[in-house]
């Protein structure tokens, strides 16, 4: 990967663990757990690429509609993660952000997550997002309840509102975390859409896809399309020199 740019922020959509979970005949929770596997190597090769922001969809709002049992062993994970990774996490200088609103997970789940983004917090390495009860739309208007307060408190004009202003005041914004726009989205198992994942910060990202279940996805095919990206062009709506 010398000599091609490397993407400041990767976004993944982390699809697959139920399918995974059926063709190995177990529980959809093991899929999920055989993810979480896959996650971690994930994050470590994020940060030995150079990548230095990570975005994973971990739990959106709309998962809320799968099963009390596969939710569970979800926010279960959680708690399992946190007690096994948290001190290799903090010897690797990760520092964790949340995106969405976690307060609504179980007591177990939150106070592991309190604990996990406390202990990171002055952390300066590969900054590590997780989108939880997390969704893209409820995230926008989230930020407009945000602008729109501040327009009744009388702090600003409902006129001067612009795009920069609407980016801080979403979770990844300035506001908030200030974590710059996706270079990179990345989804696995398949299916061809974003599904409510960053998608103001999605504007202008290159996207990836690929039919590997996410508990398959490795680090050599994560830097082969990493390397892809080094080799795209990047115009923002603009031309390049030779076309204009």
């Amino acid at each position: 990967m010398e000599n091609k740019p490397i993407p400041t922020h990767v976004g993944i959509i982390m699809d697959g663990n139920g399918r995974w979970a059926k063709a190995h005949g177990v529980p959809r929770v093991m899929g999920h757990n055989a993810g979480m596997q896959a996650m971690k190597k994930i994050v470590k090769a994020s940060s030995k690429l150079g990548v230095k922001y990570l975005t994973v969809y971990a739990f959106s709002t709309e998962n809320w509609k799968r099963s009390v049992e596969e939710v569970s062993g979800i926010f279960n994970l959680i708690v399992k993660y946190v007690n096994s990774e948290l001190e290799e996490l903090d010897e690797n200088n990760v520092h964790i952000n949340i995106f969405g609103d976690y307060s609504m997970l179980p007591d177990a789940s939150v106070k592991a997550i309190d604990k996990m983004v406390g202990r990171l917090a002055d952390n300066n390495g590969l900054i590590f997002n997780i989108a939880l009860n997390y969704g893209g739309r409820d995230e926008v208007v989230r930020s407009v309840k945000e602008i729109a307060a501040e327009i009744a408190a009388g702090k600003r004009a409902a006129d001067d509102i612009t795009e920069d202003d609407i980016s801080a005041h979403l979770w990844s914004g300035s506001a908030h975390f200030d974590v710059p726009d996706a270079d990179l989205i990345i989804r696995t198992a398949g299916d061809l859409r974003i599904s409510n994942f960053l998608l103001w910060q999605s504007a202008y990202s290159e996207l990836a896809f690929t039919d590997t279940l996410w508990p398959d996805f490795t680090e050599e095919e994560y830097a082969s399309i990493l390397e892809n990206f080094g080799g795209r062009e990047r115009r923002f709506g603009g031309r390049n020199e030779e076309t204009k």
